[in-house]
């Protein structure tokens, strides 16, 4: 008799609650890193301002949509889509700061589920939300210590490297296993999906296949989003910088020492 999904899940709790953990380390480390940086910029005051919250549910509400808009790509099986849902939360993680990025992450999952309910067991939503936050959480660290163009260029090529390497192991050791449990599905089966439509996949091995489908997925989606990111982000400070603190002067990139932008 063929398990109901949520038979799945309580067999498997042991996925759940590491899911539960993750999420819970992931907003710590961003609390901790916000400290920091305030600290480090002598900034006091409120961490969320009402401006800030309003702010926030924006660009969570729009970045839930956004995840709506999955496009499949030719080197890896249907339940790898793109999609740029992380870019409104870099721009708001570099306008308000580490904690607010991770939780405009967590606040655009949940809203992508009440737009529309999961078809992965919750493990597509949680790979999304964690692998974002890799690439989020460090990108909005880096440039909130020191806001200029050439930080704001190394915190979005570090972030785009850190997701790709992150969410390929990620993959391989936690998510791919997590989804053949909860589905009673064996990994040569998922192997073979991946072998199908890429020839750089080996049947065999885990990491070869999350080497060919997840790294060159995850490579792309963080050079567009980053991309776009840089070019929005300027235009859209006088909108973002209100009473924001630590933003500077006009809270872009533009206004800077010439020295620091170079």
């Amino acid at each position: 008799m063929e398990k109901t999904l949520f038979q799945n899940v309580s067999e498997n709790a042991g996925y759940v609650a590491g899911i539960l953990c993750i999420i819970a380390v992931l907003f710590a480390a961003a609390i901790i890193f916000e400290a920091i940086s305030r600290k480090r910029n002598n900034e006091s005051g409120v961490v969320f301002t009402t401006r800030k919250i309003v702010m926030i549910g924006m660009f969570s509400a729009l970045s839930g949509v956004l995840m709506l808009a999955e496009v499949p790509l030719p080197f890896a099986p249907p339940f790898y889509k793109l999609d740029i849902s992380e870019l409104p939360v870099l721009i708001g993680g570099f306008a308000f700061g580490p904690a607010a990025a991770v939780m405009m992450e967590f606040l655009k999952v949940v809203i992508k589920l009440v737009l529309k309910n999961t078809s992965t067991a919750f493990v597509g939503e949680f790979a999304n939300f964690a692998v974002g936050c890799s690439l989020v959480l460090p990108a909005s660290v880096i440039y909130s210590l020191k806001k200029t163009k050439k930080r704001a260029v190394i915190a979005l090529v570090s972030g785009t490297l850190i997701m790709t390497v992150f969410g390929t192991a990620f993959n391989a050791v936690y998510l791919l296993p997590a989804f053949a449990a909860l589905y009673g599905m064996p990994m040569e089966a998922i192997l073979e999906m991946g072998r199908a439509v890429n020839p750089l996949v080996d049947g065999s091995s885990v990491f070869g296949f999350v080497a060919a489908c997840v790294a060159p997925l995850n490579l792309i989606k963080g050079s567009i989003d980053s991309v776009a990111a840089m070019a929005m982000y300027k235009s859209l400070s006088p909108v973002l910088k209100g009473n924001t603190p630590g933003m500077g002067r006009g809270g872009s990139f533009g206004r800077r020492r010439k020295e620091e932008e170079t």
